[in-house]
């Protein structure tokens, strides 16, 4: 994503506080005061917590109830199917074909680690864990499936965006069966050729099998979001926060 918007009118940055087991503070934005709810929205392999920031002004969300946004930095870790590269990932992904995945099991439950912080803080700052949104762009969405079906306390949703599930074994296992009424907005692109829509569908898949309804959108587009994506995204978050009155408007955004 390049090319960020200025922020709509009442948007506003907040201090972006020290949390221990991150090298980088998250991005925080807040789209008014006393927010209700907030989205932990983790990017994807090799970008950072800035990607996905213009998009919150582009949601159309209305001023209240108030929404903080929080945009974590995944560590940075050398990933294997990139050569070694060292860059940041949320975790090591060892080989990769068009329709499977081979990861380090052991860094995507770090991750979850530091995103249970994340909602651990927000309830510590008066938003409970039922009232937070978990949401991701590729392997920023398998974290968020990850944490959030498995996490011990009810959240408000997840949105998982052009992602797969990289360890069905370990979200099978520690999978809380009270999460299966857990509202989950799952969308892919019909041109992505990072990660397969084969691998989103089975992750949808896997969701009817434990019980979820998850609701499946496709787009036609490469591995990226679009801005007809980003208003259902804004529609749906609405929708799970009982928003009522007129959206905002913001600028354009550029992909």
């Amino acid at each position: 994503m390049t090319s960020a918007p200025t922020l709509a009118l009442g948007f506003c940055k907040v201090s972006r506080l020290n949390l221990p087991l991150f090298d980088t503070p998250p991005i925080e934005l807040e789209t008014g005061p006393d927010p209700r709810f907030s989205v932990i929205w983790m990017h994807g392999l090799g970008a950072d917590g800035s990607d996905f920031e213009p998009i919150v002004a582009e949601l159309g969300l209305p001023r209240t109830p108030a929404l903080r946004f929080v945009f974590p930095h995944a560590p940075y870790r050398a990933v294997t199917c990139n050569g070694g590269y060292v860059m940041r990932a949320w975790y090591d992904i060892v080989s990769l074909a068009p329709d499977s995945r081979q990861i380090d099991e052991a860094g995507l439950l770090e991750s979850r680690a530091l995103i249970r912080q994340l909602i651990e803080r927000e309830a510590a700052r008066g938003i409970p864990s039922e009232r937070v949104i978990l949401a991701g762009f590729s392997q920023g969405g398998a974290v968020a499936y990850m944490t959030g079906l498995t996490h011990p306390a009810p959240l408000a949703g997840i949105v998982a965006l052009s992602t797969y599930i990289p360890s069905p074994r370990l979200l099978i296992e520690g999978f809380e069966a009270a999460r299966r009424d857990t509202p989950v907005f799952a969308a892919h692109g019909s041109d992505d050729d990072v990660v397969s829509p084969t691998l989103g569908l089975q992750a949808a898949e896997l969701l009817r099998q434990l019980g979820m309804a998850p609701e499946w959108r496709s787009y036609e587009l490469p591995h990226s979001v679009n801005l007809e994506e980003i208003a259902d995204i804004g529609a749906w978050l609405r929708r799970v926060c009982g928003m009522d009155g007129p959206g905002v408007e913001g600028g354009v955004v550029s992909y």
